[in-house]
């Protein structure tokens, strides 16, 4: 991989490691009991709420901002009920559209991992425009390479994302629904 030209590291003295022999059963992953579970003891925590999900921002990442999408009831990927799988996918598509159409983000990644964590969260980082060496897949380690971006930059991007997200979407900034 070090000859692909979006490779973040040299070639010279990278060695992979050795693979493993598998242990099973594999360790379980936090949350798997929804009692114990962070992400429903931080349910009503974010920049942006719905009945069902929520949005919140990644501090210190290296990318212009990095952005977590959660059900805010106890749901892994597999285990999503038909209609949240459905708004999910018109959460993705909102939420990409929206920091694809910050000035300084070319595109918009996406991706849900889970190896971690039992409760479904879904990672969307900015890729800065102009910087062809982040593309693709290694954005995620180079995000954990570069210097943390200013934190005032990325707040103000978020609450630009958020506003577009309310005024396409719906939701508030607020975990509480407004009072009838």
């Amino acid at each position: 991989m070090t000859d692909w030209e979006i490779c973040p590291f040299d070639a010279d003295g990278l060695r992979v490691a050795p693979l493993r022999q598998p242990v099973l059963p594999e360790p379980g992953r936090h949350g798997e009991d929804p009692a114990d579970c962070q992400a429903c003891a931080r349910r009503d925590e974010g920049i942006w709420f719905h009945d069902r999900w929520r949005l919140t921002r990644i501090k210190k990442v290296g990318v212009p901002l990095a952005i977590m999408l959660h059900p805010r009831d106890h749901y892994d990927l597999a285990d999503l009920p038909d209609e949240l799988a459905a708004e999910l996918g018109v959460l993705t598509t909102h939420l990409a559209r929206h920091v694809e159409a910050l000035p300084h983000i070319a595109r918009c990644h996406v991706y849900r991992i889970g190896d971690g964590g039992a409760h479904l969260h879904v990672w969307f980082f900015a890729r800065p425009e102009g910087q062809a060496q982040l593309y693709g897949s290694w954005l995620v380690v180079w995000d954990d390479l570069l210097p943390e971006y200013p934190a005032a930059e990325a707040e103000a991007d978020a609450s630009t994302v958020v506003d577009a997200l309310i005024a396409s979407y719906g939701g508030r900034r607020d975990p509480a629904p407004a009072a009838p």
